[in-house]
């Protein structure tokens, strides 16, 4: 299920959320889906200015503040970046999350080549 948004652009996505412990498990499957993955599980200042770079966001919402939820979905809404946002922070669960971002890769692919350039949110 590797991806490219572009010949030379690997999908790069940001994580918000997650447990520690699990981010080496979340970066393997980040690679064998060829997906360049970024994790915010602290929080930190000034994080929507940080997400405009990427080309979607995955928000655990059980281990991330009401806060930078908020503020990683308005900085989504204005930049028109996909969100998938699940409670569970388990690895399978990201993998769905992987799975769909790739549908909807090949979708946007698909509208594009038809004239409709718009990317679809999932929030």
């Amino acid at each position: 299920m590797k991806f490219k948004i572009m010949e030379d652009k690997a999908v790069c996505i940001a994580v918000i959320g997650g447990m520690d412990r699990l981010e080496k498990h979340y970066r393997e499957e980040a690679v064998r889906s060829g997906v360049e993955l970024r994790m915010f599980s602290r929080s930190e200042n000034k994080i929507a200015v940080k997400l405009k770079r990427f080309d979607a966001l995955v928000i655990f919402t059980n281990k991330v503040s009401h806060r930078v939820k908020n503020e990683a979905m308005a900085a989504a809404k204005q930049n028109g970046i996909p969100v998938f946002m699940h409670h569970s922070c388990g690895v399978c669960t990201l993998k769905d999350c992987l799975s769909c971002l790739a549908a909807t890769v090949a979708h946007a692919g698909e509208s594009e080549r038809s004239g409709h350039g718009r990317r679809k949110n999932h929030y």
